[in-house]
This record gives C-alpha cells, structure tokens and sequence, in this order.
C-alpha cells in the first residue's frame, strides 16, 4: 500500500475555506472572558513581589516560569472564538483541549462536545456535515484531519506552532529516508500525531530503551525480543535490521528538556561509532524541536528546588505530561511533593488527596507540617493562574486554622 502524502494533504487542507488556523475577529471579547474566567490577582500580586509571600508562618515561593503558556492560551481563546462565530452550530472537539480538567469542563458547559471514545478508538459517526470540529493544541492525527475533510466539516486546528515544529522536522526525516526515532509517549494523543507524520519511526519513552536501541544498532541482537519490546511504538513493517541504519530525532515537546538531549547525543555518538565522523551526516539527523515553554518551566523548577523548601506542590492535570516531568524534578531532589490538578484536592482539614509520580491517587493527612513551612509552588502549561490561587488560598487557610487553634 502506498504512504499518504501527508505534506501534500496538509498544503490542500490550508488552502480549503473549511480550514482555519487563526482566531475570528472576537479577539477582545474572548480575551476579557478569559481573564476574569483564568487569571488572578493574587497570583499578580506575588509574581510583583519577587515570585514571594508570606503570610502569617507559611512562606509561598512561586516558580518564575509556570501556568498557561503561550501555545495553551492560544488554543483555549481559539476554542472560545470558535464558539462565539458559530453560535448555532454543533461543535466537537477531538479530544481535551488541552490537559486541565477544569478548561474542559467549561467548553462542556459551553456546548462544546467532546467526540466520544469507545476503549482508546474515537467514533467520529457522530460528526455530521457542516459540524464544526476543533483540533486541540496537541494536534490531531493525519488521518483523522482527513476524515474531518471529506464528511465536510468546518475545521478549526489550534496545535501548537511547537508541535507542527516537529511534524515538519519528521517530515525531512521522511524525504531523506531516515527514521524518526520520537522520544515520547506512544499513546499521548501529541506523539500519535507526530507518528502520523512519519515515514518509518519508533517512539522510545526514556533514556534506557534508547540506549537498548544503540546498543542494538551498534552490536545487533534478537530480533523478535526488540519488536516485542517496542511493539506498540513503531511503524507499520518496521525491520530494527533494516530501519536503523539512517535515524533522525524528534520529540514529543513535552518531555523532559535534557532527557531528549542526552538521547541525541546517544544515538549521533552511535551512528559516528559504527559509520565513522565523515558519514555521520548521512545517517544522523537531529534538528532542535524542544518547546521553549516545556523548558523555560523545567529551568524554573530547577532554579525553585535549589531554595530551602518544606515541601513542594506541583498544580496540573493528572494526565498532564509536562506536569509529570515537574512533579519528577521535585522527587529527584527528595523534596516532598504533592501533584495535585485542583484546589478541591486539599481539605477538609489538613489532608490532601494527591498523585504520587507514577502511582494512583492517595490521600495523606496532615501533609502541611506544624510551625513556619516554604512551601514552592508550579504548575503545568495547561494551568490557569486561578486554580494556582485557590491552591494557595487553601494552604493558607489550614496553617491560619492551626495555629488559631494552637493559640
């Protein structure tokens, strides 16, 4: 069967009057709607004064870098100017707009409906002509923007600039014959869109499966163990034989900043081992696609975990991957940390039901120590100032209600 030429279809979807991937003129409404709806004054008032405030015996330390970035806030106004042009309409979005449970909510609440999932397949039989169908800021796969396309539907695509980044980087990977090696999530709605930009690929989640794939380019080994090992994560056909002899890196852009370096360096140093220095270029491609905002909040947290801190809480959807990767920095450095994606998490009293990194949420009591505490706070870039401010509000409460009740 022959590959889609998915440059091509995406080149006729930008010229079709049913593609749109800018905002409608309702730009100062929505962003009036959005700022009483997701920002704070609080959160203002600490960033005004050096990212710190204490009041009473609790010390809050705010990340520099945290919350909505530029690619989420775009997604959410364009989401609700969407709305706001087509009033009548039925609107669907094909998955969550973005990873925060309370963004979302409010689209349901403004009848926007989320395409329903039948185990992890999407039934788009509900979608009829002249329907209205938002791609959220993750992306959407090829070949669901080619479904949309022919039932014609209006189609309004809010990915993120970064992740188109890396649709294009795949693409070269794809004309010059190399595999795309993605370092990310095989089932994170972003990298099974990336895949589908892809010629031949394979997604390695971290570090160790990376190096067992250069180990395997390097020394060879069992085949059937590596296709088992990756079989959800790599293209239809795929040959580790074959297919790794001229790879490329790419990313999901939310994954770690230095994790996806190191794997670049890992596979260049591969590549210039078996083939030599002066073929390096002919089998190794690597073009930076790192999102500045997924990097800009790591450095932030890098630089809040080195101040003196009692504990640290990481605010941001569960399934949030850049939260995630907050929430993992924080554990490295033995700091107790709590991920948690809403306000409504802590109370009643001083207990909070919370995620541990890789686990099931639990619910721990007295999680806020007696005396004076710093507590750091950061959130992921699908979270709105005001879920941050509520967060903050609540600490503040239950240290102003125990030491009350201790005087």
């Amino acid at each position: 069967m022959l590959s889609m030429d998915t440059k091509a279809f995406k080149r006729s979807l930008n010229n079709s009057d049913n593609y749109h991937r800018k905002g409608f003129g309702h730009e100062d409404d929505v962003s009036g709607q959005m700022q009483s709806e997701y920002q704070s004054d609080l959160i203002q008032q600490i960033r005004d004064s050096g990212y710190t405030l204490t009041r009473g015996n609790v010390t809050i330390r705010l990340a520099q870098a945290f919350g909505f970035c530029w690619g989420v806030e775009r997604a959410v106004a364009m989401a609700y100017e969407t709305r706001q042009h087509f009033p009548q309409e039925r609107i669907w979005i094909t998955n969550e707009i973005i990873h925060n449970p309370s963004v979302n909510q409010r689209l349901r609440e403004m009848q926007v409906e989320f395409i329903p999932v039948d185990g992890v397949v999407k039934d788009f039989a509900v979608v009829g002509q002249g329907d209205v169908v938002i791609l959220p800021a993750f992306g959407a796969s090829v070949q669901e923007m080619q479904l949309l396309n022919e039932k014609g539907c209006t189609i309004v695509d809010t990915t993120c600039p970064w992740v188109s980044k890396v649709w294009n980087t795949v693409e070269k990977h794809k004309k010059s014959s190399h595999t795309s090696i993605i370092h990310g999530k095989y089932n994170h709605e972003e990298t099974v869109a990336t895949s589908s930009f892809a010629g031949t690929y394979l997604i390695v989640l971290n570090l160790e499966q990376a190096e067992y794939v250069a180990r395997y380019i390097l020394q060879g080994g069992d085949r059937h163990e590596f296709l088992t090992k990756f079989q959800k994560s790599h293209s239809v056909g795929f040959d580790p034989d074959r297919d790794l002899e001229r790879v490329g890196i790419a990313n999901q852009t939310t994954m770690l900043k230095g994790e996806t370096e190191q794997i670049g360096k890992l596979f260049e140093r591969a590549m210039m081992q078996k083939y030599g220095p002066d073929q390096l270029n002919q089998h190794f491609l690597s073009f930076n696609t790192i999102c500045d905002a997924t990097q800009e909040r790591q450095d932030a947290m890098y630089e809040l975990v080195d101040d003196p801190l009692d504990l640290m809480v990481v605010v941001g959807g569960y399934n949030s991957s850049n939260t995630t990767h907050l929430q993992e920095i924080a554990v490295d450095r033995h700091i107790p940390s709590y991920h948690i994606d809403s306000g409504d998490r802590i109370g009643p009293g001083n207990r909070v039901e919370h995620k541990p990194l890789n686990q099931v949420l639990e619910v721990t009591e007295n999680w806020l120590p007696d005396g004076a505490i710093a507590v750091g706070i950061t959130s992921g870039a699908s979270t709105p100032d005001k879920i941050v401010a509520q967060v903050i509000e609540k600490i503040f409460a239950i240290k102003g209600a125990v030491a009350i009740a201790q005087s």
